[in-house]
């Protein structure tokens, strides 16, 4: 295991910059205390790349990326670009580095803490002990499918995109979710729409092949996605690992995040066959927030303890993280989203200052 570790940054926009900053001390106090060193390299995306190069990806970006050992980024968007063309915006950029690094795997793990059950807008006799991971095909499917485009017809201006997957496509994803479930509690549950797509009935055969051939052990089942959808918010403590494509898993995700109360606690990574992995929390930009002390560090925190974990494999440190991170809860100390009776309240810089001292202490 390497003591030195590439890592390259990315603030984006918005609430960016602030909660990077967090995750970084965090960094900074968690490898001096376990030995490694981390060397920093900043680059522009999205937005703040726009207004500096005027792309949302500059190629430099894409190419410090590639030489890092991995890459950790707080949000991109904002309202302002929103009238610029769909190649010219921020989310393009984010595309365009996940495919420019090959990352076909978005992990995204959903667990329940203690400290947070009543923040959460379910029960807590549906939420308790809840602890499941969404894995997303992240680099096909229908947002890159081609054709797509709009054309002028007789009866008016017709827009289109195009899903599709191929074998190998659906194939290689898979093996990250069985691997993932043999690690776990040994269960994955497959979504798809299989009754009426083309594509999902190709899906669900390549799963269940797979399954066959290669991890008879993992207990294998499948729902349609608008029945996953469901089964999230009525019984989520059933699912383990949650396997799907790009678009029912950007909705399920996101529906899973809120399990947890606040989309502001959770992280994710997004990984390749090889080189580096990105890590990210899922939240958005919260231009609304941006600059007023008031934004969540807590899933930039944790997503920097995957980055450890997964990416550089350093799971003491990672540990220290997430640790910390319980500690502060139990604590009683919340930012503003998350804030409940007897608690109390703190900006994104005095939640830093706890989060280095639980570390410390």
């Amino acid at each position: 295991m390497s003591s030195r570790h590439r890592i390259t940054l990315l603030a984006g926009d918005g609430i960016g910059p602030e909660i990077l900053a967090v995750a970084r001390q965090l960094l900074d106090a968690v490898s001096l205390r376990h030995g490694f060193s981390l060397d920093y390299n900043e680059q522009p995306i999205g937005g703040a790349a726009i207004d500096s190069c005027g792309v949302p990806l500059p190629e430099s970006t894409l190419e410090a990326c590639r030489a890092s050992d991995a890459v950790l980024m707080a949000a991109i968007g904002s309202p302002q670009y929103d009238s610029l063309p769909r190649q010219q915006r921020p989310e393009t950029g984010l595309l365009g580095l996940r495919a420019g690094l090959g990352l076909f795997a978005n992990l995204r793990p959903v667990k329940i803490l203690p400290a947070l059950i009543e923040a959460s807008s379910l029960r807590r006799e549906v939420v308790e002990g809840v602890d499941l991971i969404v894995v997303r095909e992240l680099t096909s499917g229908i947002y890159f499918g081609s054709p797509k485009g709009r054309v002028e017809t007789d009866a008016g201006v017709r827009a289109f995109n195009t899903m599709a997957y191929s074998d190998h496509e659906i194939d290689r994803i898979a093996k990250v979710g069985f691997e993932l479930a043999k690690e776990r509690s040994g269960r994955l549950c497959s979504v798809d729409k299989a009754n009426v797509l083309d594509v999902s009935q190709l899906w669900r055969e390549r799963v269940e092949s797979l399954h066959a051939s290669a991890y008879p052990e993992v207990a294998l089942s499948h729902l349609y996605v608008d029945n996953a959808a469901m089964q999230l918010v009525r019984q989520p403590s059933q699912f383990d690992v949650l396997l799907t494509g790009n678009l029912f898993g950007d909705i399920l995700s996101d529906e899973a995040a809120m399990l947890s109360g606040s989309i502001g606690m959770l992280p994710s990574a997004s990984l390749g066959s090889d080189g580096p992995g990105l890590f990210e929390p899922i939240h958005g930009s919260a231009p609304d927030i941006a600059g007023q002390d008031r934004a969540n560090p807590m899933a930039m925190v944790l997503s920097a303890a995957m980055m450890l974990r997964v990416g550089l494999q350093q799971e003491a440190a990672a540990a220290a993280l997430e640790s910390a991170v319980d500690l502060v809860l139990a604590r009683g100390y919340r930012t503003g989203d998350l804030m409940a009776p007897g608690c109390t309240e703190l900006g994104c810089a005095a939640m830093a200052d706890q989060l280095l001292a639980a570390l410390e202490g």
